[in-house]
């Protein structure tokens, strides 16, 4: 059996696995990026990943960082599984809005069988996406291949459709729903700043301003 903490920890290191693979990085993840992540210290990281490497759900190098094992893999996929169903079937369901979802699904997550998140991801028609087009694991923990790029790198002048919105806060959330850019929003650039300054876009006729920082957390096709 894995504690809640360990597969909170999982779960993280997974999402960070996928970053440094999007920024075509080879070295594992850092203790430096989860103690950020979590808000906690260093020292509390490291006790956490000696936990996690005794019951091998984690290998760790020095200067190299932290991987995921099969098992840990494994656990990591299962945990994302059961909360981007959990969102979706709050969504889709219950009427929440999408900044609402995280932080229910962090805690039901934990609570809810596998059994129980399949009978919904059945119910909702074996979706691949979550509110956040996000993929959703299957049973067997494969997901589908989403061929994108984050819109800071999407070329001036081009017509985008957003796919995923990544990682942000229920406020940046409502933010960006405030302004049309939502999953399935079609998305002109006009300009980019240099030195990763702002970007131009027209969202529904509308031209606006986007933080370079935010744009880099929308994905579009």
């Amino acid at each position: 059996m894995v504690s809640q903490a360990l597969e909170d920890y999982l779960k993280m290191i997974y999402k960070l696995e996928e970053l440094n693979a999007e920024a075509q990085l080879e070295k594992g993840v850092s203790t430096s990026s989860i103690a950020e992540r979590l808000g906690i210290s260093q020292a509390s990281v490291s006790n956490m990943l000696k936990k996690l490497s005794d019951k091998d759900l984690i290998e760790y190098a020095p200067y190299y960082g932290v991987t995921l094992t099969s098992q840990g893999r494994k656990i990591a996929l299962q945990m994302l599984r059961r909360h981007r169903v959990l969102e979706l079937y709050l969504v889709e369901r219950l009427g929440y809005q999408w900044d609402e979802v995280d932080a229910e699904a962090e805690v039901l997550e934990h609570a809810v069988s596998d059994r129980l998140v399949n009978r919904m991801w059945e119910e909702l028609g074996r979706p691949t996406q979550d509110p956040h087009g996000s993929p959703i694991p299957d049973q067997d923990g494969n997901m589908e291949v989403q061929t994108m790029v984050s819109l800071c790198e999407a070329a001036s002048g081009a017509h985008c459709q957003i796919v995923r919105i990544q990682n942000r806060t229920p406020e940046e959330l409502r933010y960006l729903f405030s302004i049309g850019l939502v999953k399935g929003a079609q998305v002109k650039v006009f300009e980019k700043a240099p030195f990763e300054g702002p970007l131009s876009v027209e969202v529904k006729g509308e031209q606006l301003a986007l933080d370079f920082r935010l744009a880099q957390s929308i994905f579009v096709a």
